[in-house]
C-alpha cells in the first residue's frame, strides 16, 4: 500500500473520530447543535466517505491521486468555510447576528427514510451562541480539522506526484 493510500485511510480514521466526538457533544454533553453545525458535521462525514471510496482504489497513477485529493478537498474547504462563517457569527455583539434559519429536522421531514437519519440533523441551537469542548469553540475544532485534512492531503499529494 503507498504512502497516499495509507493517508486516505488515515482521513478515515480521523473523520470517525471526529464524528464520534460530535455526537457525544450533542448526546451525551447535551450540546444543542445549530444549522451550521450540523453542515460542519455533514461535511466532515462527506471527507470520511469520499477518503473510504477513493482508498479503496490504487491510487497508483499521478491522475487518480489528483483526482482523490480534489474530490476530498470539496467538501473540506466548504466544511472550512462553513466554520470560518460561524466563527465570525459568533464574534458579532449579542444580538447583532443573522438568523441561521429553520432546524434541518423542519427542512427534511418529508424526506424518504427520515426517521433512520434525523439523528444526524436534529439539533435547535443558535449559531452566535459559542459551545465548548475543552475549552475551544466547536467551529475552531471544525476548522482545525478541515485544515488539518487539506494540509495532509496535498502535502502527500505533492510527496508522491513524482511516483
Amino acid at each position: 500500500m503507498n504512502l497516499f493510500r495509507k493517508t486516505l485511510w488515515g482521513i478515515v480514521a480521523l473523520s470517525v473520530v471526529a464524528d464520534c466526538g460530535s455526537f457525544f457533544a450533542q448526546y451525551v454533553m447535551k450540546l444543542e447543535p445549530c444549522v451550521l453545525c450540523i453542515l460542519q458535521r455533514l461535511s466532515v462525514m462527506a471527507v470520511g466517505v469520499v477518503a473510504l471510496l477513493v482508498a479503496c482504489n490504487r491510487q497508483a497513477s499521478k491522475t487518480a491521486r489528483t483526482v482523490s485529493a480534489l474530490l476530498i478537498s470539496i467538501p473540506a474547504v466548504y466544511g472550512f468555510g462553513v466554520a470560518v462563517y460561524q466563527i465570525w457569527l459568533q464574534s458579532l455583539p449579542a444580538g447583532t447576528a443573522p438568523s441561521c434559519g429553520a432546524p434541518w429536522t423542519f427542512r427534511l421531514r418529508d424526506w424518504p427514510l427520515f426517521e433512520y437519519w434525523e439523528f444526524v440533523v436534529r439539533g435547535f441551537g443558535s449559531c452566535d451562541v459559542p459551545s465548548y469542548v475543552l475549552g475551544v469553540p466547536l467551529p475552531i475544532w471544525s476548522v482545525l480539522y478541515f485544515g488539518f485534512v487539506l494540509i495532509v492531503v496535498w502535502t502527500m499529494w505533492v510527496k508522491t506526484r513524482k511516483l
